[in-house]
């Protein structure tokens, strides 16, 4: 017959099992703090954890009280957690009941990685006005990193590629040990004297322990103060030294330090071509801008010349000329057609007219015209006009006509 249990039965068979393996009773483990949490109880509960798997932790006050604990737990510290693996019967699950905890290698690095951190930073070490650009065309690269290993040959491969002109410098420094921090320092001030124009200083990656040359004071001081622009290219990415934090640029690998310190020469030479023909097409347009204002000072200069005043002038007394001309023709037709018509009245009233219609034009001798019998005496001298000439006489006397005036 088939057994059935409760899950406390298991649970606590589970627990027994724990408790009877000599190795859980007394146990040290290792590994990176996450998710932890100080409770009001005064209990500290986190996870300790590596590449492979996490355990949960707990420390009760009283052990914590008792000197399990002699710092600040915080978040990614290493830490060594002894203590036992037991099973929490409600919830059927084994965590440590950690009754000291130290800090490991690592963690005690860490601590000192963050302290110096800090103060270097509100020192202003880290501060962006101090950051030196990195110049986009170099002739000269100077390199700080070991001799040997898969950084360097990186970053040689791709700034070759990138630029065959460039001209390479490598000081073959020591990047780990007791001596890698001084030897780091004398790269960085040699190859300053060699007066490059970009330095890379870094390595390939590693533990915290590895990478420890590029915390170290010394080192952040030698790169702030270098004149020249430091690229930083320590570990991979997810690697981050104090190194990285005072350098003038970061780069996550050597590699990207390479494409970041060199250009690429066919880019170079495509943009060269691009700022020439912007270049050609810029001096064309303004030349052609010119030419264009050259004509319009042509012109005001044509239209303000003493010649060009004369030549308007010439042009309005010729308009005026030929105004005046064309009024004093009007003038004279006008008069011409009055004169016309006087003539014709003059016509009418003309002592030849009437000649010609039969009638005389009787004067005595002084020119006088006689109207009247009154006028002439016997003996008088007259003059006669007729159409074709004058006729002389002498009067004999005179008769009053019936229509006239009588004597």
């Amino acid at each position: 017959m088939r057994s059935e249990y409760t899950v406390t039965q298991v649970n606590a068979y589970i627990k027994n099992m724990f408790t009877q393996d000599f190795l859980l009773r007394t146990i040290t483990i290792k590994g990176e703090v996450s998710n932890l949490r100080y409770h009001s109880s005064g209990h500290i509960y986190f996870t300790l954890k590596d590449g492979g798997g996490a355990i949960s932790c707990v420390m009760f006050r009283g052990d914590k009280e008792r000197g399990g604990l002699s710092f600040l737990m915080k978040e990614g510290q290493q830490v060594k957690a002894s203590g036992t693996v037991d099973v929490f019967e409600r919830d059927g699950k084994y965590q440590l009941y950690a009754r000291r905890i130290e800090l490991d290698g690592a963690g005690a690095l860490y601590e000192k990685y963050e302290e110096l951190k800090k103060r270097l930073a509100e020192s202003g070490m880290f501060a962006e006005e101090y950051k030196q650009p990195i110049p986009k065309y170099i002739t000269t690269l100077g390199i700080v990193t070991a001799p040997t290993g898969a950084a360097v040959r990186d970053i040689i491969n791709v700034a070759t590629r990138r630029n065959p002109h460039v001209h390479i410098i490598l000081y073959p420094a020591i990047v780990q040990g007791a001596e890698a921090s001084e030897s780091i320092v004398r790269g960085i001030n040699a190859l300053t004297e060699k007066n490059v124009d970009v330095m890379i200083v870094g390595r390939g990656g590693g533990s915290i322990e590895d990478l420890w040359a590029f915390n170290e004071e010394n080192v952040a001081q030698a790169i702030f103060d270098c004149p020249i622009p430091i690229i930083s290219a320590v570990g991979h990415e997810t690697d981050t030294t104090i190194a990285d934090y005072v350098s003038d640029k970061r780069a996550p690998t050597p590699s990207a330090a390479a494409e970041l310190a060199v250009y690429e020469y066919d880019r170079f030479l495509q943009d060269l071509g691009d700022y020439a023909f912007t270049l050609t097409k810029s001096m064309e347009s303004r030349i052609k801008e010119m030419k264009l204002s050259e004509n319009r000072y042509k012109e005001n200069l044509r239209l303000l010349s003493p010649m060009g005043r004369i030549r308007d002038r010439l042009l309005r007394a010729d308009k005026l000329e030929d105004s005046l001309n064309s009024k004093i023709d009007k003038k004279i037709s006008l008069y011409r057609h009055r004169l016309n018509i006087d003539i014709e009245k003059l016509k009418g009233m003309s002592p030849l007219d009437r000649l010609k219609g039969g009638y005389s034009y009787v004067a005595d001798e002084s020119g006088k015209n006689i109207k009247s019998i009154d006028l002439v005496k016997e003996g008088d001298k007259l003059n006669i006009y007729v159409t074709d000439g004058i006729i002389t006489g002498t009067v004999d006397g005179t008769k009053v006509l019936s229509y006239g005036k009588e004597e």
